[in-house]
């Protein structure tokens, strides 16, 4: 490719005006055209560090967000084992309840149910009717982590 000048002088040289004003209207378009370009959006080089960037703060950020979620997890399997031992302790002290057995036995729905993914048993006593004093309610959720998670509360829990 012929330098720029040369092609102006062989231009000149013929004596054709017209043709080198379309000539150097053309250039100067090219050349705007090129700095507006450059002017404008981002380099490679700025992408690439930004989408790296992305990157480490998605590799930091979705484990502690996944951790947060377990968390979230266990501790509504605590209030909902809280609630039912409630539930339980205002049914035990009726003059007939409705809860009458432990060692896992379900509780009695009109008692509590639970939402959700959740199971409720009475887990202690053993043997025996439940008593204020005595009883555990064990809520267990179900896929909330391998082997599912398990909460308990009550006067007769460990």
């Amino acid at each position: 490719m012929k330098p720029v000048d040369s092609v102006l002088s062989t231009v000149l040289k013929q004596g054709d005006t017209h043709m080198r004003a379309t000539i150097q209207n053309h250039l100067e378009a090219a050349k705007a055209r090129r700095e507006e370009n450059n002017e404008k959006g981002f380099s490679l080089i700025e992408l690439i560090v930004v989408v790296v960037i992305l990157g480490v703060l998605a590799a930091i950020a979705i484990p502690i967000f996944l951790g947060v979620q377990q968390q979230a997890k266990d501790n509504s399997l605590k209030s909902i084992a809280g609630s039912a031992a409630a539930a339980v302790a205002a049914d035990l002290g009726k003059t007939t309840p409705l809860t009458t057995a432990g060692g896992g036995a379900a509780i009695n729905a009109n008692v509590y149910k639970p939402a959700g993914n959740a199971t409720v048993t009475i887990s202690a006593p053993a043997t025996g009717t439940p008593t204020l004093d005595n009883f555990c309610v064990t809520a267990a959720g179900l896929g909330s982590t391998a082997g599912g998670a398990t909460a308990t509360a009550g006067p007769g829990c460990p």
